[in-house]
């Protein structure tokens, strides 16, 4: 669909490495290469969680084809991937983060709209697209956020992108490890594209979750200096951060220090939605808009043929 040379000819699957540790990430790089071996895959990195840094490096030490990274300097994995012939996929929500992506060394963009889960920017998907598909015309784009069907595929490829990422959709189908009580909540009839919460005081940056009183809750009100402050001695400890850096960092950049303690104790949450399946007491559930599209829980082949074959009807619409 472009003139550009693709990462890869096929779609690939990205190991969310989030709720991983680094021995775990390593043993699930190797089941992915026993089952599909030979082909592409990618580990997705958010830099600013705890442990990511030895995930990252997990990815670099096993070779992996494609490194998916979000919210940190990625500098460093792109030189080294470059170096075995991988390739960086930079994930970004406006131009200036692009620019710098580029400048870092990633090979390609994930351009994530405000309809994605989890870290969207202000800036929609229909926008976001184009614009980058104007600004870096030689750079791949994988349109992100709002995307869960063969329509949304064809409508991101007619706005210039490369090919789209569906996190959501493929997160509920049956092989998905997501936990069954969090596939159900989003599938739902019930639910809309309207049941998602979008704020900045579950984990500190402006993000999607999946609606239910346990994240408005966490979405509620900020938390309070003392357990803000407890919570970044917690997160400086799994990260290795040394503890006078956050205690200075109370007094002269609290904003970061807030983030690092929200982004640190939003951990807990997060496994307990998709591990456990806990939406009723302590879990948090990222996920799109584009759950208002997801009706039900197949099988990852069978939703591969049906999104090829309603792109390919929308196209010919378009």
């Amino acid at each position: 669909f472009s003139p550009k040379p693709p990462l890869y000819d096929m779609g690939k699957g990205i190991l969310a490495t989030g709720p991983l540790s680094a021995t775990e990430t390593r043993s699930a790089i190797q089941e992915i290469r026993r089952l599909a071996p030979e082909k592409p895959f990618g580990v997705g990195v958010t830099l600013l969680m705890p442990g990511s840094h030895e995930n990252a490096e997990v990815a670099l030490d096993e070779q992996v084809p494609l490194i998916n990274t979000s919210l940190g300097k990625c500098d460093w994995i792109a030189k080294t991937a470059h170096l075995y012939g991988g390739k960086v996929l930079g994930t970004v929500t406006n131009y200036k983060h692009a620019e710098r992506a580029l400048e870092a060394g990633c090979d390609a963009l994930m351009a994530t709209g405000h309809e994605a889960a989890a870290h969207g920017g202000d800036v929609t998907s229909l926008v976001l697209i184009p614009s980058l598909v104007s600004r870096f015309p030689d750079v791949p784009i994988v349109g992100c956020g709002g995307f869960a069907d063969g329509r949304g595929l064809a409508a991101a490829l007619s706005l210039g992108a490369d090919g789209v990422a569906m996190g959501s959709r493929f997160a509920v189908t049956a092989e998905s490890p997501l936990a069954r009580s969090a596939k159900d909540a989003i599938s739902n009839d019930n639910n809309t594209e309207s049941d998602t919460i979008y704020g900045k005081n579950f984990d500190g940056i402006h993000a999607r979750v999946l609606k239910t009183s346990v994240s408005e809750r966490a979405n509620a009100r900020p938390a309070p200096f003392p357990l803000v402050l407890y919570r970044a001695i917690l997160a400086s400890k799994e990260m290795k951060v040394p503890m006078w850096k956050i205690l200075g960092g109370a007094l002269t950049e609290w904003n970061k220090i807030y983030t690092l303690a929200q982004f640190g104790s939003s951990i807990a949450a997060i496994k307990a939605a998709t591990v456990d399946g806990d939406l009723e007491h302590h879990g948090v559930q990222f996920v799109g808009q584009s759950q208002g599209l997801i009706r039900d829980i197949p099988e990852m082949n069978d939703l591969v043929q049906h999104i090829i074959r309603e792109a390919r009807t929308a196209s010919v619409a378009i």
